[in-house]
């Protein structure tokens, strides 16, 4: 017991100095932070974790990258200049929102804590896009969307794979094909541009 408790207070520690550093203003960071304190606070009582570390990152970067598909989805609407990259936009702001709203659904029935907004990596994408219009926002926006749903394409099907936990594993069995229909999408949108 006493060895549990001090573990909690070095665990805990390392945690509160560590959000003092610069990556603790990334909402990732944060919350991948949060899901391991929660896991090693398991860990520390003696007890199962109520979802394993892999599962709660895959939640983290899944919503991620569905709100940041969600805010770039936006800007196409606003700032795109071909009808087919704002339906694209008008697209990505519908399947993604509901794909975030059963996601959200899940972590919180899992105690899984999900970032608040996108990561600075992407709203630094969202910022370089947002001084674009016209023809250039169009290139740059699809060139953007096909690099993310390759890589959201790889995160879910690793996850059909790796994750244990059986409703996120319905989750990313249930948006895979979505997602690779978006990426099918976005691919024929390059190359007629």
């Amino acid at each position: 017991m006493k060895i549990a408790m001090k573990l909690l207070i070095v665990g805990s520690a390392a945690v509160i100095w560590s959000c003092n550093g610069q990556q603790s203003k990334d909402p990732t960071t944060r919350a991948d932070s949060t899901n391991e304190e929660m896991i090693d606070s398991s860990h520390a009582a003696g007890a199962a974790p109520a979802i394993a570390e892999k599962d709660a990152k895959f939640a983290v970067d899944a919503a991620n990258g569905g709100m940041a598909e969600v805010q770039l989805g936006e800007m196409a609407q606003s700032r795109g200049a071909d009808s087919s990259v704002k339906a694209f936009g008008k697209m990505m702001v519908t399947d993604h929102s509901k794909a975030n709203d059963e996601l959200k659904m899940i972590a919180a029935g899992k105690n899984i804590t999900l970032p608040a907004a996108p990561d600075n990596e992407k709203q630094k994408v969202a910022t370089d896009l947002s001084s674009k219009s016209g023809a250039d926002f169009d290139k740059a926006y699809i060139k953007q969307m096909v690099d993310d749903h390759e890589k959201t394409v790889k995160l879910f099907e690793d996850a059909q794979k790796d994750v244990q936990d059986s409703d996120l594993k319905a989750f990313a069995v249930k948006t895979l094909p979505v997602l690779r229909t978006h990426l099918e999408h976005v691919k024929a949108l390059k190359k007629t541009k």
